[in-house]
């Protein structure tokens, strides 16, 4: 049987080498083509604009971190430099004032951001990846034209979907929008709306008829100054203390039917879509807080001695870092392949909900692993690591919290396995 087998294999051999000459001599006849790279590799844009995101970081938002979080208030220039460094309309076409850059350009500058400050990184990560994209995707030319342009340079957008009895289960919202005439009036509350303090440009989305469920829901464009919309309470938050969250309510706020992004009653198809982008961009956050905590602490432990030995030396401190380190490449991996898939036009429904829930669980983890590992000292707020602590919670809730993204993965898997 065994000299069989071998005969077998030593006919089968030649047929190999003939097909992997043969592929060989493809490859050389084709040096332009394809070639697979890692993860981590990055245009030349795409390095350009992380290096300068993380420039700025340093410069403009690290100084003023303490202070805005201490205060629960967003320092106006740090917005303002955001615009200024052109990170507000990251792939906004360079025609309508943004820097035409890849959706992974977008997702590096969240990442770099939040390595300093989640909250910077949030306000910036919403307006992009949820405002601008419901614009650059669903909205009419007249309403691009109109609106892009300020988005890139000046304009601060928010995106109104939450309320009080429409969280996880967001298409029950009751903000209705009422036909009359060539306008359509909104009466309704939103809640948990980031950005909202500051913001100029507010997407909302309302139901034109209840009784039509989901198929009811419409997206509006309201500006800030429109008579009737109303930013209310700002909410005091355990962490990302300086992006607001506030309520926002619509008392007969009347806008026009120019101003609908999209289709009358499919704002239920715009919203389930641009929050599986946005969720790659809350990994990108959670990602980007998990390795600021990390490289803080890290120095830190080389540093400190006890018992005559560097207490990042003993065993039982190394295989922990290991393992942070570990988790943060592994949720960066997801992260970032989510982020090409998406890029490539592939579903990436699974791949959004699987690197948000990672990475928001490594941000907790490691966040809490740099409070211990610094010890007492790691508990005050002298060190920036009990911030990112208290950052990191969130990652678990906005966008979807972890619950909606395993039940997001298990209705695809299930669905995939079925058939």
């Amino acid at each position: 049987m065994f000299t069989a087998l071998a005969s077998s294999r030593r006919l089968a051999q030649p047929l190999v080498l003939r097909s992997v000459r043969a592929f060989t001599a493809s490859a050389i006849a084709k040096q332009d083509a394809f070639v697979p790279k890692s993860l981590h590799t990055l245009s030349e844009d795409e390095e350009m604009m992380k290096d300068a995101v993380s420039r700025f970081a340093r410069e403009v938002v690290q100084p003023r971190v303490s202070s805005m979080d201490e205060a629960e208030t967003m320092e106006p220039s740090v917005i303002r430099g955001l615009f200024d460094a052109g990170l507000m309309g990251v792939e906004t076409p360079v025609e309508l004032g943004g820097a035409g850059a890849s959706f992974t350009s977008a997702i590096v500058v969240v990442e770099e951001l939040a390595k300093i400050d989640p909250s910077v990184s949030v306000l910036c990560d919403v307006h992009n990846t949820l405002v601008n994209t419901v614009f650059r995707t669903y909205a009419s030319s007249f309403l691009q034209e109109k609106y892009l342009p300020a988005l890139s340079t000046s304009a601060l957008g928010c995106f109104c979907l939450s309320e009080p009895t429409a969280g996880s289960d967001a298409f029950a919202l009751q903000t209705r929008a009422t036909a009359d005439g060539t306008d359509y009036v909104l009466n309704g509350a939103k809640m948990w709306i980031t950005n909202s303090n500051e913001a100029d440009v507010f997407l909302v989305f309302a139901t034109i008829d209840p009784t039509l469920g989901y198929r009811g829901i419409t997206c509006f464009v309201v500006d800030r100054n429109t008579p009737g919309l109303t930013v209310a309470k700002k909410e005091k938050k355990l962490g990302i203390r300086a992006s607001s969250t506030c309520q926002v309510s619509f008392d007969d706020v009347r806008v026009p039917a120019s101003n609908v992004i999209g289709e009358v009653g499919k704002g239920y198809k715009i919203a389930i879509e641009i929050l599986n982008e946005g969720r790659i961009g809350i990994a990108a956050q959670m990602l980007g807080l998990a390795q600021g905590a990390f490289d803080h602490v890290m120095p830190y432990l080389f540093q400190r001695k006890q018992f005559g030995s560097r207490i990042g030396d003993f065993q039982a401190m190394q295989h922990q870092y290991a393992q942070i380190a570990t988790e943060i490449e592994a949720a960066r991996l997801l992260t970032y392949n989510a982020a090409r898939m998406k890029e490539e036009g592939k579903p990436f429904a699974r791949e959004a909900a699987m690197a948000k829930l990672y990475a928001s669980q490594v941000a907790e983890r490691a966040a809490s692993k740099a409070v211990e590992w610094m010890g007492g000292v790691g508990f005050t707020r002298d060190m920036p690591v009990e911030k990112y602590y208290r950052d990191c919670k969130i990652g678990a809730i906005y966008e979807g919290t972890s619950n909606i993204q395993l039940q997001t993965i298990a209705k695809i898997l299930t669905k995939q396995y079925q058939e």
